[in-house]
């Protein structure tokens, strides 16, 4: 099914609260699943986004920083209204992911596998993960990354950056 994910990428960065009018506007124009992500810090704030007609959060630094949100944040609204996105960029020379924070300005130097897991465990419904190597390249996505996600976690996820071409949705489809 179609879901519409908008994101307030200057909301962290700028540690600005969730616009919650504009929320609610395109909540009330949306004619598809809307997922909001941007600024989300507390449960109390998502309770608030859902309240307004969005079907699920998306969080990420704040999840990030303070795991234990992403528990606080299901328990309020449902597992499955909860999305955890992850930007990650290869380790120069190694095989492994750091997970990096603030719209790819901060490496928590975490690695991406112990986090997806843990974004799991916390009770998150679904996990988005951006290559930022291979975002606005459109050269594909970065397989390996995407292989290693899928064998770790079994939630729903969503992949970005490196798509240039229907067949790259179609590889990432058929292998994953």
């Amino acid at each position: 099914s179609d879901e519409l994910i908008v994101v307030d990428i200057d909301a962290t960065v700028k540690n600005k609260e969730p616009n919650y009018k504009q929320i609610a506007l395109l909540a009330a124009e949306c004619r598809m699943p809307l997922c909001y992500g941007g600024g989300i810090k507390t449960a109390e704030q998502a309770k608030k986004i859902i309240s307004l007609g969005v079907e699920k959060v998306a969080i990420s630094s704040a999840a990030i920083e303070r795991p234990e949100l992403i528990s606080e944040v299901a328990e309020a609204i449902g597992s499955q209204s909860v999305v955890v996105v992850l930007d990650v960029k290869k380790r120069f020379l190694s095989k492994s992911y750091d997970v990096w924070t603030h719209n790819g300005t901060k490496n928590t130097k975490q690695n991406f596998i112990d986090v997806a897991k843990l974004v799991q465990d916390k009770g998150a419904g679904e996990i988005v993960v951006n290559s930022i190597d291979h975002d606005g390249v459109m050269k594909g996505y970065d397989m390996p990354l995407v292989t290693s996600l899928r064998e770790t976690v079994r939630i729903p996820m969503t992949v970005m950056g490196g798509a240039g071409s229907i067949d790259d949705f179609k590889k990432v489809i058929d292998e994953c």
